[in-house]
């Protein structure tokens, strides 16, 4: 796995061997607040990585934050009010980002399986842009449209062909629920152009997710321009919007390594040299969509050791959080081959490790894991055993009702206070929608 060490030092401090959030808040100081387990949120790691975004991009680029990867209230009002708008996946998504303050004109709506339902809640309220991902999907838009007597705003999510893919989950390049095969194109855009009731605005390419490869990304980049210079020369005039989706990994397993930003900035300023005196690009508006790169190392998932056992010479730390708060970390999210997290004891971290364990969660099944076969110090009942990287895809992500346990707080740390930005669940809330 990447090196704990590495990814501490980067973006957190120690002192007496525990972790240190923002300038001032120990795993204890949290754990004494605001109890076990919980997500932890380090806000200056969040402007850390948004900084880094932005200097990475060319000028003409806009950031909208992917809401699926952490839609923490919290961290939203973050993000916009770092400038940012909201990608969204659904209409609860949509809610969201408006209570946090987003005005919809800075919302863009992804995603296949888009209801009628959420379809006219979201053009009802003046979307910015809905990226249509079926044909079928696009007769709903109109019509709705039709009967509310707006104009939508569509560009196209093209399901691009096999020379642009890359990433640890390919969404592209294949037959997939995901996107409007590139070969429809001309028929798409011509069905969107003679609506009245549709604006056509541009185009959306994703083709893949957890993209470590700098090369993979501007080479995805260069297939989306390449796309766009075709439908300019078909409608005569420069599309408004290029959304070339997310995709930005972090490290997690292995010997994965940090996506080279600076090549990759190389890259991007290389492809826009060529695009900035094309006319064909004039006003056309940059986008790029991360959530991943932004937040996920920016949270830790903080559980505590609850017993300590030993079964047939295999070492436990039992702790009180598991699969049903992080189900990635446990290797049930899209792996394959279940890998581990970077994970470590947060109260003992200059101390060397002298034991193997697997840290298992309190749940009543083979699948609460972790972590596996790992190299710890010599834990303690007490102890505060952390998973690191958990920014992205954690909580909301999870079956948080399964087997009973109460679902997890939110804290965020900044240089002034660490607060719960989300309250612990209560065992009523479990039936609190029950007829």
């Amino acid at each position: 796995m990447p090196e704990v060490q590495d990814i501490l030092s980067q973006h957190y401090s120690v002192d007496a061997g525990s972790i240190v959030f923002g300038q001032h808040a120990s795993v204890e100081v949290i754990a004494a607040q605001f109890g076990t387990p919980v997500f932890v949120y380090d806000s200056t790691v969040l402007d850390r990585k948004l900084a880094l975004l932005r200097h990475t991009l060319p000028k003409e680029f806009s950031i909208s934050y992917s809401v699926k990867a952490n839609p923490c209230q919290a961290i939203l009002r973050h993000f916009l009010q770092g400038g940012c708008g909201l990608e969204i996946a659904s209409g609860g998504e949509f809610y969201q980002a408006e209570v946090a303050g987003c005005v919809p004109e800075h919302i863009v709506f992804a995603g296949p399986g888009k209801t009628e339902e959420e379809l006219e809640y979201v053009l009802s309220k003046n979307i910015g842009e809905i990226h249509a991902e079926s044909e079928l999907e696009i007769d709903r838009i109109a019509t709705i449209s039709e009967r509310l007597g707006k104009i939508a705003n569509v560009a196209i999510r093209i399901n691009p062909t096999g020379e642009a893919l890359g990433g640890a989950m390919r969404m592209g390049g294949k037959a997939t629920p995901f996107g409007i095969d590139e070969e429809r194109l001309d028929h798409v855009v011509d069905k969107i152009q003679v609506n009245p009731f549709l604006e056509f605005r541009g185009i959306h390419l994703f083709s893949g997710t957890q993209i470590l490869d700098h090369t993979v990304l501007v080479a995805q980049y260069k297939k989306g321009i390449e796309i766009a210079r075709t439908i300019v020369q078909k409608i005569h005039r420069p599309l408004h919007t290029i959304d070339f989706g997310g995709g930005w990994g972090i490290p997690y397993f292995g010997k994965e390594e940090e996506l080279d930003t600076t090549q990759l900035t190389d890259g991007l300023e290389a492809l826009m040299a060529e695009v900035r005196h094309d006319k064909a690009f004039a006003g056309t508006k940059f986008m790029v969509e991360p959530g991943r790169f932004l937040v996920g190392e920016a949270g830790i998932y903080v559980t505590k050791v609850t017993d300590i056992k030993v079964s047939r010479g295999k070492k436990f730390l039992i702790v009180d959080g598991g699969m049903h708060h992080h189900l990635a970390a446990s290797g049930n999210f899209g792996q394959v081959i279940k890998k581990n997290f970077p994970v470590c004891i947060l109260n003992r971290l200059t101390q060397n490790a002298e034991e193997t364990v697997d840290v298992v969660g309190p749940l009543c099944t083979p699948l609460d894991v972790l972590a596996r076969q790992v190299q710890f110090p010599a834990a303690k009942v007490g102890d505060f055993v952390g998973v690191l990287q958990s920014g992205a895809y954690g909580r909301t992500s999870s079956p948080l009702q399964f087997l009973g346990h109460c679902s997890p707080p939110e804290v965020l740390v900044d240089t002034r206070e660490a607060r719960m930005v989300r309250q612990r669940g209560t065992y009523a809330d479990m039936v609190r929608d029950c007829c």
